[in-house]
């Protein structure tokens, strides 16, 4: 495993990354509602990504047809948007988004309700964020890879939430997914040694019911087992010597 330090420079370009993604994720907040198809939404979020010279991070990744992901209720990640998915009053959807810039990437998910949700998705939107921060409470130099996965995983378990195993955070920055993999479930090892300078994309994927997943016939977007709801929430962040600094936060 080959875990990168960035340089000075390159936590730099990485902070503009993260500002610009957040950004996106602000305004693309704003055209949910019921209505909507996720292909206009992926479209405004390509439109977005590009008028601060950026680059789509997930267009053309390994064949992925869009710029942003857009999952819907039991859709877990990777959904393929499409002008025949329209939101509708009640769903959740997740969006998952990445941008380059001068060639450094960042990566960031935000789940949101479409009009009037129901108090269960509300709490499932919420929880996921929160064991985000629970984890990233972990996240600083001299702790452990694990000890952010354990937090995180504790956090949504202990509430009965299926928290996903077969899907990940990564290390990030000059390519998308960089070592190390940061699973969001209880681990028994440790992990690798945190240092100042790591940048990771932790992103908790939390499940109403079971954490198991299937992948669609599209090859792409998967799913709960059970058909239940799930909900994401990402960010990047900069590990330091006092704890973490989140590049995908205004």
């Amino acid at each position: 495993m080959s875990v990168t330090i960035k340089t000075p420079g390159e936590i730099e370009l990485m902070r503009e990354a993260g500002r610009i993604l957040a950004l996106v994720h602000e305004e693309l907040g704003k055209i949910i509602e019921p209505g909507i198809s996720t292909y206009e939404i992926d479209k405004e979020g390509e439109r977005l990504i590009r008028s601060f010279s950026c680059i789509p991070s997930f267009l053309n990744y390994n064949g992925y047809p869009a710029s942003i992901c857009v999952s819907v209720n039991e859709e877990v990640v990777h959904g393929i948007p499409s002008r025949k998915r329209i939101l509708k009053e009640g769903d959740i959807v997740s969006l998952d988004a990445g941008v380059i810039y001068k060639g450094y990437h960042s990566d960031a998910a935000r789940t949101y309700g479409v009009g009037k949700i129901s108090k269960e998705a509300e709490l499932l939107i919420e929880n996921t964020k929160k064991s985000f921060f629970a984890g990233i409470e972990q996240a600083k130099a001299g702790n452990y890879l694990h000890d952010i996965s354990n937090a995180i995983g504790k956090y949504a378990g202990d509430l009965g939430y299926g928290v996903v195993r077969d899907l990940c955070g990564h290390g990030i920055g000059t390519h998308l997914h960089e070592d190390p993999d940061i699973p969001n479930f209880i681990q028994k090892k440790r992990g690798i040694k945190l240092a100042a300078g790591m940048t990771l994309a932790v992103e908790p994927m939390i499940n109403i019911g079971t954490y198991k997943v299937c992948w669609l016939d599209d090859d792409w977007t998967v799913v709960t087992y059970d058909g239940s709801l799930s909900a994401h929430y990402e960010n990047t962040i900069l590990i330091t010597e006092e704890g973490c600094e989140i590049l995908s936060i205004l």
